[in-house]
């Protein structure tokens, strides 16, 4: 069975001034473009919504996706990835966080492929790793009994560290270091899909 891909998109964007997930990036939102690529993995990817839910949802209603509200949000991004496990325990996570929007669909594919093909190992932890500079990215794969540890006050790379099985999958794709914080950050990834 394939992950199922958790978008994060709960956090406040106060230092973007505006909700991440809405944020136009060419003619769509950043959460637009990952719902569009995840879906090579997932069909109804479930997004993770806190902060601007209502607004989120509204924008995205005709969106193929699930929504779950985190009222928990300002604890943090493991929150959200405790509230998705807890939605739905049985299955392994692919958490991809809103701040990397413009991961294409081959990544996405790459990582499912890759888990497969390992057995879908329930302590693994799978990363994208940019071909050029050697960094892990995101979105991320998190077995189901791995993930079943997180706690919410615990950070991704706590959990990272109790994975048993560790591996990565060389992409081509900037994106997948993106960090959508700032409205530099903004404009930059706006030139780089220009």
């Amino acid at each position: 069975m394939k992950p199922r891909v958790v978008i994060l998109a709960a956090g406040a964007s106060s230092r973007l001034g505006e909700p991440k997930a809405l944020a136009r990036i060419g003619p769509r939102t950043a959460l637009e473009h990952l719902l569009l690529a995840a879906r090579v993995v997932d069909a109804r990817p479930l997004v993770v919504v806190g902060a601007h839910a209502a607004e989120i949802r509204a924008a995205l209603a005709l969106e193929p996706c699930e929504f779950l509200t985190n009222d928990a949000w300002a604890a943090g991004r493991s929150s959200a990835v405790v509230l998705a496990r807890s939605h739905c325990p049985e299955r392994d996570l692919c958490i991809s966080p809103v701040d990397v929007p413009l991961v294409r669909p081959e990544v996405f594919a790459s990582l499912a492929r890759a888990w497969t093909e390992r057995g879908a190992p329930p302590w693994g932890w799978l990363a994208p790793r940019h071909a050029a500079s050697g960094r892990h990215g995101h979105p991320i794969v998190v077995g189901r009994a791995l993930a079943a540890t997180l706690e919410g006050s615990s950070s991704l790379r706590e959990l990272r560290s109790r994975a048993r099985e560790r591996f990565d999958v060389a992409v081509d794709d900037d994106a997948v270091l993106d960090d959508l914080d700032s409205a530099a950050d903004l404009a930059r990834l706006r030139s780089r899909f220009a």
